[in-house]
């Protein structure tokens, strides 16, 4: 079968490699789609990150360089494995694409995002949804119902920005604050306007910007150029400023905006991967007791990120700007985010064109 390997910095290879095997416990899909994510960028262009370096093999997957790519991916359930008895052939899924030791508990209330040596089927080893075919554990298999299988390759970003709304607290009623409207930023805001918040975005792209008007997962969306966007919150909150804030563009800047925009006693919650370490304004984070959290992945957020797009609280085909068969990985995907990101919210890789 067809696959995307990744070798190395901007060493990616379109290769012909054995179709995965079905053993006890699993299920083999057919991939329809997956997206390219910021993460699989930074392996591009700064890596390996996740993806474990040749001579240096994952402690779980036992696998290192070159590996398959793609972790935001959806398909059809082809064959279950020994021992699967609770879903069935033909059924459309997603997966939650990790890789943690087996003794780990992945049942409700669980941190297993935390987990010792943790990481992604797609950059860890395992296959990868840039791929056919492929086969995972059943832990990790999510059916989707009748949510088409492009829009269901954004359930796993949109699971990100869940995962980032339960880590804040907030709730229906509260004011937020998001910064970057990039993929991320945009599924997020997505999310929170789903869950009754009010919703307020920082961006500098005009595509971004009308992509998040469009879309209505913002309330109103400020441009940084055009004024003051914390004093801009605390005028539309008389004078609070906003619950929550969200970091979703890894820029200074942006981070500064929301220690100012939040309110006394407010929660700022990181969402972006960084590639280095800024300066974090403490006398503001002291002064005004702001709570600033961490998260990574989502724990337990899939059947709830489903649910909302199922019962229609928010459609996610806006979001897709572009498909492209695999061969064109590259051209078409990679170097369309990179050398014209503001055009685009989420390309779509089709591993069987």
């Amino acid at each position: 079968m067809k696959a995307a390997r990744y070798y190395d910095q901007r060493d990616i290879r379109i290769e012909d490699i054995p179709e995965p095997e079905l053993k006890p416990g699993t299920v083999a899909i057919d991939v329809a789609w997956c997206g390219i994510c910021g993460t699989d960028l930074h392996e591009y262009l700064e890596g390996p990150i996740f993806i474990p370096p040749k001579g240096s093999p994952h402690p779980i997957s036992g696998e290192e360089a070159p590996v398959t790519m793609g972790h935001e991916f959806s398909g059809t359930i082809t064959a279950l494995g020994d021992g699967v008895t609770d879903l069935e052939v033909g059924q459309n899924v997603v997966v939650e694409p990790y890789i943690i030791h087996d003794d780990v508990d992945t049942g409700p209330g669980e941190e297993y995002q935390l987990s010792k040596d943790m990481n992604f089927i797609g950059l860890g080893g395992r296959g990868g949804g840039l791929s056919e075919k492929i086969v995972v554990e059943r832990r990790w298999v999510h059916p989707i119902g009748d949510i088409p299988l492009d829009q269901a390759a954004l359930i796993e970003p949109l699971s990100v920005g869940h995962h980032a709304f339960v880590r804040s607290e907030a709730k229906s009623g509260d004011t937020a604050i998001v910064g970057g409207a990039g993929p991320i930023g945009l599924l997020t805001a997505g999310v929170l306007k789903a869950s009754g918040l009010t919703v307020y975005i920082s961006e500098l792209s005009e595509a971004r910007k009308k992509m998040a008007s469009d879309t209505g997962v913002a309330d109103q969306v400020f441009d940084p150029r055009e004024g003051d966007v914390a004093a801009k919150v605390r005028e539309l909150t008389g004078g609070k400023g906003a619950d929550v804030g969200f970091e979703c563009s890894s820029v200074p800047v942006v981070l500064d905006m929301l220690m100012d925009a939040v309110r006394p006693g407010g929660v700022i919650v990181n969402v972006s991967i960084w590639g280095h370490k800024p300066e974090v304004d403490m006398p503001s984070l002291v002064l005004k007791e702001i709570d600033l959290r961490g998260t990574i992945g989502y724990a337990n957020d899939h059947a709830s990120t489903i649910k909302l797009v199922q019962e229609g609280k928010l459609d996610l085909a806006p979001f897709i700007t572009a498909k492209i068969p695999l061969d064109e990985l590259i051209s078409g995907g990679f170097e369309q985010l990179i050398n014209n990101n503001e055009e685009h919210v989420k390309i779509l890789v089709n591993p069987n064109e």
